[in-house]
């Protein structure tokens, strides 16, 4: 897959997973769970035991799903998992080295970004889309809608303090899509094998960005009303 169909596919979704697992088996029984529940896509941190064998085979045994790598922090880290076949790279913060190399190997990139100095930093790198983190200390929906003031047409993720309650304000308040960990996979049901509350949760959330989101918004595939984002056409303000 490309930069451009993981683009298309976190702005249609509107989510995108976190995977904190214990190994493998869990990354496979879990990943398919998200598939059938409508979330083709997740991103493994490499805080998981293992982790680069895990993305590895998870790469490897998930054909029709985007596998990417989350919690990278250098570019060694960013290296070994574009050579297990990630499919996007993601960042708790920002490091350019890191964007830099993503871009030069045409793999998509989500870096790490709170403030404004940060985001325009970012921005100027190339990335796919950015990833506000930690959301929730920092105001929550209502930091994302400051953001989305100055920098109406950048496509943010929101991260951190995202649940059923608050997913709905930080899509209303301009977020493309919401990054979710625990909320939407409970360890409680991975170590249960409860397959059916992982379809419940992932469906409930689905359901929440859809209706939360404008009938029409211009930076969603499909809608003719306005362009599409693309990182290259779109400029950060002086």
């Amino acid at each position: 897959m490309t930069r451009a169909d993981l683009q298309v596919l976190i702005q249609e979704v509107g989510i995108l997973p976190a995977l904190r697992v214990s190994g493998l088996e869990e990354a496979l029984w879990v990943s398919k769970a998200l598939r059938r529940g409508g979330i083709p896509i997740v991103e493994l941190t490499m805080t998981v035991p293992g982790a680069l064998d895990v993305l590895a085979s998870l790469v490897d045994h998930c054909r029709d799903f985007m596998v990417g790598a989350g919690s990278i922090l250098d570019l060694e880290m960013a290296r070994f998992c574009a050579e297990r076949g990630a499919a996007f790279l993601s960042s708790p913060g920002l490091d350019p080295q890191v964007v830099g190399f993503a871009v030069e190997q045409n793999l998509a990139i989500i870096p790490g970004v709170l403030t404004p100095t940060e985001v325009m930093s970012a921005w100027r790198l190339r990335p796919d889309f950015l990833r506000v983190f930690p959301c929730s200390q920092v105001g929550g929906a209502s930091y994302i809608r400051a953001l989305k003031g100055p920098f109406p047409q950048l496509p943010f993720i929101a991260a951190g303090g995202v649940n059923q309650k608050t997913a709905a304000e930080f899509i209303r308040a301009g977020a493309a899509a919401v990054s979710l960990g625990g909320e939407l996979v409970p360890t409680e049901a991975v170590e249960m094998r409860d397959e059916n509350r992982i379809l419940e949760l992932a469906r409930r959330f689905l359901s929440i960005v859809r209706q939360a989101r404008p009938a029409s918004r211009p930076d969603l595939p499909g809608d003719d009303s306005g362009p599409r984002f693309r990182p290259s056409e779109t400029a950060v303000p002086a």
